[in-house]
This record gives C-alpha cells, sequence and structure tokens, in this order.
C-alpha cells in the first residue's frame, strides 16, 4: 500500500497518481483503447482524479484456476478435471527464451519503466494520430497482468467477463491504480511470472505449462528459441495466431517475435535467421478434461467423486462455494478406487455383457468395514455417443443416477435380519403354499395397520407349483420362497423390517420415503447397485454399517502454497447384533453353496450372496461378498421397456434370465479377479437346527431341479410371472387375475408395492 512521507505530504506513487489522474487518465493513457475523441466522454480531469482515490487500496487476486486430479488409491492418475486448464510453475520453471520473448513483443521496456511506461503513450499517441485509428496500444506487461486478474476473478460468467474486459476509461484507471499497487508489491521478476502463469494461449491452454505441453508435449523449462517465440506470438490473438488452425499466420507471428528479440537484444541476427527456417515442430496434444477421458473404465466412479465434492458441506458450506472451490482446481484427490477390482469388474462386464446389447450392467464393490468403494462400472461407457450414457447406474438419482431398479429377492435377508433381531429363531418354519393371498392385518410404524382387501385380495405365488411348504429359514432363504418370506414379514410387521433397511443405508433410488406395504419383502423398491453393496457389506462386517465414501484425501494448491482439506468420513455404526449377522452369513452361504447362487460361487474361497429377479424379468440381480469385499450386480434395461425373455445378452442366448445365471457369473468373474492375492478369510457362521426332516428332492434350490440352472424363485409379487417348473416342467399359469390398482406405476415403469388399504 503507498505510505505518506513523514512530512505528511503525498508519497511519490501517489503525486504519480494524481497526475496520472490529471494529464494522462482523462486522454493521453486511453491509448489503445477503441473510443471516440477523449472530448466526447465528458470525462473531467478532476473527475478522474477522485474516481482514482475512491478505488480501494488493494487488488483482490483470486487463486488460479487449475487443473484437479484424481487419483486410484495407488496413486495412480484416473483423470483430470478443469475449468482452466492450466498448472502454475516458478519462473525458474520457464525457459529464458520464452522470457525474453514475451518481453521483446509485449513490453519491450518492461524492466525500464514503472507500472506505466510514458514513452510507450506518447509512442502509441503518435502513431494513433497519424493512422487516425487505434493500430498501437500502450499497456504494459503489468497492466496487461491487472486486466487478465479481472478476467479470471470473473470466471465463467459471461456478464463479469464482458465487464472485465469493457474498454472504458472506468476500467483504465482502476487497472492502472492496481498496476501501480503491483509493482511496488511485486516487482518485476514476480509479475512477470504470474502473467506467464495467467495468460491465454489459446487450444483450451492458461498459462505456459500448460501451452508448451498442448502445442510441444513438453515442458515449459524445455522450449527451445523457435517454440518459445511462437507461444509468445499467440499472446497477442490467440485464435488468429493458433498454429493448430492456421499455421502460415502462426509462422508469420512467430518470425515477427524472433525479429523483435534480435532488435533488442536478446538474440543474435543470425540466431533469429536460423529460427525462422525451423518448422513449427508441433506436437499437439489434444486436451484432455473431464471424466470422459479416465482410465480404466472409471468415468462414473469419477463422476461419483465430483458428485460428492459438489454435494458434500465439508467442503464448503455452500453449493455455490463448493463449486467455486472446485472450478477453481488445483486439487488432487486420491480416491478409494482399487485399481485392481475396477479392473476385474470392468474385465466381467466385458465379457458378459455387450454394450450394444438391449440390456445393460452396473457393478459396485465396497470394502465392509469401512465404506470405501473399491469399484463401479458399467457396460454402457461414459460419454455421448451411441450406446454410452452420462447416466451412473450404479447410484441414487440424486448422485447423478437414474431412479434404479426392483432388487427382487436381494431384499429378502434384509427382511431375515429384521426377523432374527426381533427374536426369530433361525429354523422357524412356515406353511408357504405355492399361492396365497398376503396376510392380513400387518403391523406398520405409525400404529396402523395396512389390510387386504377383502373384495379383491391381493395374492402371490412362488416361482415354481412344486414349492410348497412348510419350509424353515434355511431353505426358504436357499431357494428364494416367496410366500415364507411374506408370511414372515407379516408376523413381525413391516416397521422391524423399514427400521433394519434404514439402519443398513437402503434408501430407494429416487429419494422417496419407502411405503409401509408387506411387498417389500420381496424387494418392490427401486435400488441402486451401490445401496445393495453396501448393505450387504454390513452382514459381511458383522452388523457394522458403514457409509459410503470415495475420498481418501484431498490437497488443494494456490499459489505455492499446498494446503490439505478435509474429507468426508464413513460413519459406522451396529445396525444389528454379532450373532443376527453371523446366521445371516451362514444363510446366504447355502445360497452360493446349494441355492440359487451356486453359478456365483467362488471356488475354494468361502462366499455368501443372494440372487433377485423383478417383475417380468425386467431386472436381474446378484449381490453377494467374502469377509473382505461386497459387490452388487444389476443386470437389465435402464428405461424398463425390454424384458429380459427370448433376449441375446453378450453373445449368448437366454430363454429367461435370472439372477443365478446372467449377474451371478458377472458377480462371480469380477469378485474373483478383485480378490485375487488377497487373504482367504472364512465368515463366523452358526449352528441352524434343522427343522422337521421332509423330502425335498435335491434340494438344489431350483425348485426340485438337478440342472444348477435358471430359476432363482423369486421376482416381483413372488413370480406372478412365472418360471420353469420343478424338474424343467412348463411354466405355471396363474389362475387368478392382479387386482385394478395393485401395482402402483412409476415413470420408470417400476412397481411401488401392493395393494390394499391402512386401518
Amino acid at each position: 500500500m503507498p505510505k505518506k512521507r513523514s512530512g505528511g505530504g503525498l508519497s511519490p506513487t501517489q503525486q504519480a497518481a494524481k497526475f496520472l489522474g490529471v494529464s494522462v487518465l482523462a486522454g493521453a493513457v486511453l491509448a489503445g483503447i477503441a473510443l471516440p475523441a477523449v472530448g466526447a466522454l465528458g470525462l473531467a480531469a478532476k473527475g478522474s482524479v477522485e474516481s482514482f482515490d475512491e478505488l480501494p487500496a488493494n487488488m483482490k487476486t483470486p487463486p488460479l484456476s487449475q487443473r484437479t486430479t484424481i487419483l486410484d488409491a495407488d496413486g495412480g492418475q484416473i483423470a483430470t478435471v478443469y475449468s482452466r486448464d492450466r498448472t502454475v510453475v516458478p519462473l525458474k520453471d520457464i525457459s529464458p527464451y520464452l522470457q525474453k520473448a514475451i518481453v521483446a513483443i509485449e513490453d519491450s521496456r518492461f524492466y525500464q519503466h514503472g507500472a506505466v511506461d510514458l514513452k510507450g503513450v506518447l509512442r502509441a499517441l503518435n502513431k494513433n494520430a497519424q493512422t487516425g485509428g487505434v493500430s498501437e496500444g500502450a499497456s504494459t506487461l503489468t497492466q496487461q497482468y491487472v486486466k487478465n486478474v479481472f478476467i479470471e476473478e470473473a470466471g465463467d460468467d459471461p456478464t463479469k467477463v464482458a465487464q472485465a474486459t469493457q474498454q472504458t476509461i472506468g476500467r483504465k484507471i482502476r487497472e492502472l491504480k492496481y498496476a501501480i499497487q503491483v509493482e511496488e508489491e511485486l516487482g518485476k521478476k514476480k509479475i512477470l511470472e504470474n502473467y506467464l502463469n495467467i495468460t491465454f494461449f489459446g487450444q483450451q491452454a492458461y498459462g505456459v505449462e500448460a501451452a508448451a505441453q498442448r502445442y510441444f508435449s513438453k515442458s515449459a523449462k524445455d522450449l527451445s528459441l523457435e517454440q518459445a517465440a511462437l507461444l509468445a506470438g499467440i499472446v497477442q490473438s490467440p485464435s488468429r495466431y493458433d498454429p493448430v488452425n492456421d499455421e502460415a499466420e502462426a509462422t508469420k507471428r512467430r518470425n515477427t517475435v524472433l525479429q523483435r528479440m534480435a532488435a533488442v537484444g536478446d538474440i543474435s541476427r543470425a540466431q533469429a535467421a536460423d529460427a525462422m527456417k525451423a518448422p513449427l515442430g508441433l506436437k499437439v496434444k489434444k486436451p484432455k478434461n473431464g471424466c470422459i477421458t479416465a482410465v480404466k473404465g472409471a468415468g462414473f466412479f469419477c463422476d461419483y467423486v465430483r458428485e460428492v465434492f459438489l454435494t458434500d458441506p465439508v467442503f464448503g458450506k455452500t453449493k455455490e462455494r463448493r463449486a467455486k472451490i472446485w472450478n477453481q482446481g488445483g486439487l488432487t484427490i486420491r480416491t478409494t478406487m482399487d485399481p485392481q477390482s475396477q479392473n476385474a469388474a470392468q474385465r466381467s462386464i466385458k465379457d458378459h455383457v455387450y454394450k450394444s446389447d438391449d440390456v445393460a450392467t452396473a457393478a459396485s464393490i465396497v470394502q465392509p468395514g469401512t465404506g470405501k468403494i473399491l469399484a463401479m462400472g458399467q457396460s454402457r461407457p461414459y460419454g455421448f455417443k451411441k450406446n454410452e450414457t452420462q447416466i451412473n447406474l450404479s447410484v441414487d438419482q440424486s448422485m447423478g443416477g437414474g431412479m434404479g431398479y426392483q432388487p427382487g429377492s436381494t431384499f429378502k435377508p434384509i427382511v431375515a435380519a429384521a426377523a432374527l433381531e426381533d427374536g426369530m429363531p433361525a429354523n422357524k418354519t412356515y406353511s408357504s403354499p405355492y399361492q396365497m393371498a398376503y396376510p392380513s392385518p400387518v403391523s406398520v410404524c405409525d400404529g396402523k395397520r395396512w389390510v387386504n382387501d377383502p373384495n379383491n385380495p391381493a395374492k402371490l405365488q412362488n416361482e415354481n407349483s412344486s414349492e410348497v411348504g412348510p419350509y424353515d429359514m434355511r431353505e426358504a432363504t436357499a431357494k428364494s420362497v416367496n410366500t415364507y418370506y411374506v408370511q414372515m414379514i407379516s408376523d413381525i410387521g413391516i416397521c422391524p423390517v423399514t427400521t433394519m433397511a434404514k439402519k443398513m443405508g437402503v434408501v430407494r433410488a429416487d429419494g422417496d420415503k419407502m411405503p409401509q406395504v408387506p411387498s417389500i419383502a420381496l424387494g418392490t423398491q427401486e435400488m441402486s447397485p451401490l445401496t445393495m453393496a453396501n448393505a450387504y457389506a454390513t452382514f459381511a462386517s458383522r452388523g457394522m454399517h458403514c457409509t459410503p465414501v470415495a475420498i481418501e484425501s484431498v490437497s488443494r494448491r494456490v499459489g505455492d502454497k499446498t494446503t490439505s482439506l478435509e474429507v468426508p468420513k464413513s460413519t459406522c455404526s451396529r445396525a444389528m447384533s454379532e450373532n443376527t449377522a453371523d446366521t445371516i452369513n451362514t444363510l446366504l452361504k447355502g445360497v452360493v453353496e446349494d441355492g440359487t447362487g451356486k453359478k456365483a460361487g467362488l471356488g475354494s474361497r468361502p462366499s455368501a450372496g443372494k440372487t433377485g429377479t423383478t417383475d417380468e424379468r425386467y431386472a436381474a440381480w446378484f449381490v453377494g461378498y467374502t469377509p473382505n469385499m461386497a459387490g452388487a450386480v444389476w443386470v437389465g434395461d435402464p428405461a424398463h421397456k425390454r424384458k429380459m425373455v427370448n433376449i441375446t445378452i453378450g453373445g449368448r442366448s437366454y430363454g429367461k434370465v435370472f439372477g443365478g445365471e446372467v449377474p451371478g457369473p458377472i458377480w462371480g468373474d469380477m469378485m474373483s479377479g478383485a480378490l485375487e492375492g488377497k487373504p482367504v478369510e472364512d465368515f463366523n457362521t452358526v449352528h441352524i437346527p434343522d427343522s422337521k426332516p421332509r423330502d425335498r428332492g435335491d434340494g438344489d434350490g431350483d425348485g426340485g431341479r438337478d440342472d444348477g440352472g435358471n430359476g432363482d424363485n423369486d421376482g416381483f409379487i413372488g413370480g406372478l410371472v412365472g418360471g420353469n417348473n420343478g424338474g424343467g416342467g412348463d411354466e405355471p399359469t396363474p389362475s387368478f387375475s392382479i387386482p385394478e390398482g395393485f401395482i402402483r406405476g412409476q415413470s420408470n415403469g417400476g412397481g411401488n408395492g401392493n395393494g390394499g388399504r391402512f386401518g
């Protein structure tokens, strides 16, 4: 800040400012501004001085926006994102040729004058008077730097950018005052460094480091004479002198810079002549910005990280503050993504589902006990072309996903956990008929009761007509018997189930509240794969639920300083007792070993999981886990239009798609790759006493079939759309009609629960 002299008079800077305000600002200094005659502006000298004095003493210098780098858990680069591609470097890391070139062509007296070059002003006035127009300006490098600061502060707001660049006396006055301040506070070397880092060089490159990488694929410190001259020449008009689009014009401009460098003695005439003969030698790197450039198929994970940053208050109290930090960039974000797991997920997806298929698949892997998201992928790549999408099929709508998908019978273990916590024994037996009306009444959370319509009762049935109870919990879970689980939820009530779901982080993908209806036992509420993977991680961690996290650490570089930012932490809490979790683990091991999930088995590595198939086969799932990883795989039509009947997926034809058949093998291959080399851990299991013995055929969990094949015996409202009969017989035909209003439709075609009334 300018200081007064001891006698109370004005400092030299202030005297200069007054002088400039009267004799220059009112006229001479306007050289270079395309305005009519100064007199026509009606700006009095006195007004200029007062305007100058009223400006704030200190210029606000915003942090320069830079690129942000997103890394995986091992430090490998996933993607770079930026509003402006810039990497700030110190002057020592900028080629001396470039330093001299920019001074020679933009402000050759930079080291001789102060903030304003009066000789330059007079020269410009004289030349402009001779030509009758504005053929030469008089802005110094310092003034240009200040103007660029104004532009940087404006960001991407077109109105603010226009204000920062408007050709007015007011802006010029402000620019001059701050130029004087900058000269006093920074000195010539720092001003040059700042200028070279803030200036736009075209082709989305801001600052010399980004420009050197863009045009020559090298660092700014390694630029040759002719390369430095080319970049220095671009600054005056990045579009006109763009070497990528107009090589001839760029060459002429480069040679002008070389001639000027020779004229001021920076290089010899011979050096200039030799450099002028050299080709441009471009080695252009295309701009790589955004999650579309992510490696390892991690575009959607990258996008999820961005959504976390923009929505989590830990990065700023308001969305505007968070967006500003994100756009300024300069961040290094280390994420939780495990490259081995991510590669395994994408490899398995690519092997089983083609991006051009009528249906898609999405998969997520979560680490139990920490909530770390290890992998996230899908068959339709991140992009804007055919068979590509920007919708993250793995996550909730609020985080860039869709409306979600009914998880079918993968929701049943949550019902079982609620029942066990409520005191139900693990060998509880229900009659489990093939077909039945929903039991009524059923208690709900608000003290009311759900009541089935006595005149037109809602009904359900099992997948296969051979599935007739009684069944105990172990066998009903292995075979995914719908009537068993509806009898269970009718026994304990709906409130314990929705409460348990909440404790496990299970919410609807669209953010709506989960309704209090008994059909939720059959997975009628739309969920995302990440939600289901994270929920099953609760079983794997013996009942401890940890909220999902994607970010390990964030550092932020502003100028020469790098600081660490606080990041969201996983919050872990007990959702159920260890004994309940161990019982679920025991039940779900049976699904993989002897039930509907046999095709998802991991060989000698212990695993557990559950299949799911929804109404009319619009979606199929496998959600499973080991003690150290939990993963969910969904397959279906995101638009909820294509039923998975008589369909080709991944080059294979299927008459009907089941959770154990398509998602199961995807999950098995994905988890095998992700777990390769990892410790083999076993579950804590419990002894579940057998219920009364009963002859059930081979008991392989597929309705008495021995082919290990398709049926996983679940489905929306208990398999109203049937599957194969036990033993490969004909599909059963329901002998009843669905009551009107039984399914409340959604915009994506998903059902939202069964009919009935509350009383």
